[in-house]
């Protein structure tokens, strides 16, 4: 049998959805932590999907015109072989791009739901992909704009977003890291790593949303207001984290967040293996 979830648990994982989205630390495990440490529960990945749709109305909100622009040129380009630009590549490359965790997510969802969520299994990732930020930022040679955007550039960060199935790992982290070893500068990584994401944790969310109300077995059960204003709260604090990231970006490096991932990750270990913390 689940817990129903309390206003201030859903507000603050709301909170916690909408500050970590963006951020290479992996917004799900956040949630999954935050929700063992001060609520001795799982907060569950449906509930976690369905914030997210507010954290992508962010994107949606912050890059309208870019996004219009590009379906726009999407559109013209497939009426018109002389229309076929930079937006109308672009927006082939997010479809093709976002197949491979579509496919993968439906197989999987049963193990994201469950094992998928073991600390065990977060704690070590969180720190895998902080040396995997450190090697990427290391070789890359961040000489390619996102004007020189290929197919291959699309699909190779389109399976790395496929990663971020595991808690732990980051969305935004694993592709701008792919993007990063493909010689991609930093920023244009993470624009296009933002835009390959809309799809995939729109239909997420959207799937879930049923699961949310009445979870089978695994995580807290919240009401439809507050799942309502968990993502309103994701939606609001996440926009604001998009205009810091990129601004970030710009000028620093991914090491910072990995220094963070892994001092987060030596700490759950700590915890799980003193008991003060289940895994599961």
């Amino acid at each position: 049998m689940t817990d129903s979830m309390t206003w201030a648990q859903s507000i603050v994982l709301g909170a916690v959805q909408g500050l970590t989205e963006f951020l290479p630390i992996s917004s799900s495990g956040h949630l999954r932590i935050v929700s063992e440490l001060w609520f001795g529960d799982d907060a569950g990945a449906s509930f976690t999907a369905v914030t997210q749709l507010g954290t992508e109305a962010a994107v949606l909100v912050f890059f309208f015109k870019d996004i219009v622009r590009i379906i726009a040129a999407w559109f013209r380009g497939i009426a018109d072989k002389q229309q076929r630009g930079l937006d109308y590549r672009i927006g082939w490359y997010v479809i093709l791009a976002t197949i491979p965790i579509g496919i993968l997510g439906l197989l999987f969802k049963d193990q994201i739901r469950t094992t998928g969520r073991n600390l065990w299994l977060v704690a070590t990732v969180l720190i895998v992909f902080a040396v995997v930020f450190w090697v990427a930022e290391k070789y890359s040679t961040k000489e390619r704009s996102l004007e020189q955007l290929t197919l291959k550039d699309g699909l190779v960060m389109g399976s790395a977003q496929c990663l971020a199935l595991i808690p732990g790992v980051s969305r935004s982290g694993a592709t701008a890291s792919a993007g990063l070893f493909l010689g991609l500068e930093r920023e244009a990584a993470f624009r296009f790593s933002f835009l390959l994401a809309i799809p995939a944790v729109t239909a997420s969310g959207l799937f879930s949303l049923p699961d949310a109300f009445s979870p089978s077995g695994e995580g807290m059960e919240a009401s439809g207001p507050q799942l309502l204003v968990a993502t309103l709260v994701a939606f609001v604090i996440g926009y604001a984290s998009i205009a810091w990231l990129l601004q970030f970006v710009s000028k620093h490096s991914m090491n910072w967040f990995g220094g963070y991932r892994i001092i987060l990750g030596v700490t759950i270990i700590i915890l799980l293996s003193t008991g003060v913390i289940s895994a599961t």
